[in-house]
């Protein structure tokens, strides 16, 4: 399948550290976190393209996901990574090839706001996926549902932090779905409430 034809997925997760806010912290589950990523790299890929901010704990397991099955689809996988965090890049980065950097606006939320803007105004998304995660993840859901409103949305809510209350708080009711809730066998829930809908 060539590259020009493929739908986009937005990825938005991470791994809630202790330091930034303890109501992220609290309600994540970290193996959960990591298991739902694998699982959506292994389900989408590679008939579909996946994009996402790069976080430095998400990178790693999606190239390990490509590493491990042998996947050589570098035009599959798109990372947006802004300049202002250039020294905290992981290693993992040096393993793709289409990153898109972002301009330094030497302000993190500035910075941020620009990198996401930009994410989303150059690509049409097919769905969102939200795992764990911190206030990124609150921001980064409100944008998809401005910019890309018929975008699929889908807080895998069982991961805790950000993303259970964004399936709380915010998800309208009609969308709700207890699998997202309670449903850890992410590579069935993905299949059927990802891949068959879109």
């Amino acid at each position: 399948m060539a590259a020009e034809q493929l739908k986009n997925i937005f990825l938005s997760a991470s791994v809630p550290l202790e330091e930034r806010d303890l109501k992220y912290f609290d309600t994540a589950d970290i193996i959960a976190i990591r298991d739902a990523v694998i699982a959506l790299t292994q389900t989408v890929l590679p008939q579909y393209r996946l994009i996402w901010g790069g976080h430095p704990s998400i990178t790693p397991l999606i190239n390990y996901v490509m590493e491990k099955f042998d996947l050589n689809i570098q035009a599959h996988v798109t990372i947006y990574q802004s300049l202002f965090f250039e020294k905290f890049f992981p290693a993992d980065n040096n393993k793709f090839e289409n990153i898109i950097f972002t301009e330094n606006l030497n302000d993190r939320d500035a910075s941020v706001a620009n990198m996401r803007k930009q994410m989303f105004t150059e690509n049409d998304f097919v769905a969102g996926v939200f795992i764990g995660g911190m206030e990124g993840i609150e921001d980064e859901f409100k944008l998809l549902r401005e910019y890309h409103p018929n975008a699929l949305l889908l807080p895998i809510a069982s991961t805790g932090a950000a993303t259970q209350i964004v399936y709380d708080t915010i998800l309208p009711e009609g969308m709700k779905n207890e699998r997202l809730r309670k449903d850890y066998g992410f590579m069935s829930l993905f299949q059927e409430l990802l891949i068959e809908r879109i």
